[in-house]
């Protein structure tokens, strides 16, 4: 009986399972980071600070209020007066009452009543913005039963 000798040293691995999972998890991961910039609106140009850093607890419950300017494409102010935005809406700071009590009602609605203590506003202010509006905004949340809050800034670069 005749057996027939093969040759070793030219088999090769097939990559292509390898680089499918590859890019499967590129896209995952691409995806995954997406999802955690829903909040952030590139309307609002942070300011920029040497302490600001990235919170180490990203909080249970979070309200997220972006408060900035309606920009032209060029980068230029459409109005000079700053609102929040709101659900696609531009909301000024002294209109936001009714907006306030709405997210109130739906979170003590889906967490109970006690969670209202636990949301933290996180309060994305652009840099044109008055402090003293921030303060309004601040006061306005704190009339509407709101007593956490986070204010953000980019680091700046050294």
């Amino acid at each position: 009986m005749k057996t027939r000798k093969i040759d070793m040293s030219l088999s090769e691995a097939d990559m292509t399972p390898m680089i499918d999972i590859v890019f499967q998890l590129l896209t995952f991961f691409m995806i995954a980071i997406n999802f955690e910039n829903t909040k952030a609106d590139e309307r609002v140009k942070l300011p920029r600070d040497m302490l600001a850093k990235p919170p180490e607890v990203k909080p249970e419950h979070e309200l997220v209020l972006n408060f900035g300017f309606e920009r032209n494409e060029d980068g230029s102010k459409k109005n000079a007066i700053p609102t929040i935005f709101y659900n696609d809406r531009y909301v000024e700071v002294g209109q936001l009452t009714a907006d306030l009590e709405q997210e109130k009602r739906v979170m003590e609605a889906l967490h109970g009543k006690e969670v209202i203590d636990k949301v933290t506003v996180l309060i994305r202010a652009d840099s044109e913005v008055p402090t003293g509006l921030v303060q309004q905004l601040i006061k306005k949340c704190q009339d509407n039963g709101f007593s956490k809050f986070s204010l953000r800034a980019t680091a700046e670069e050294k």
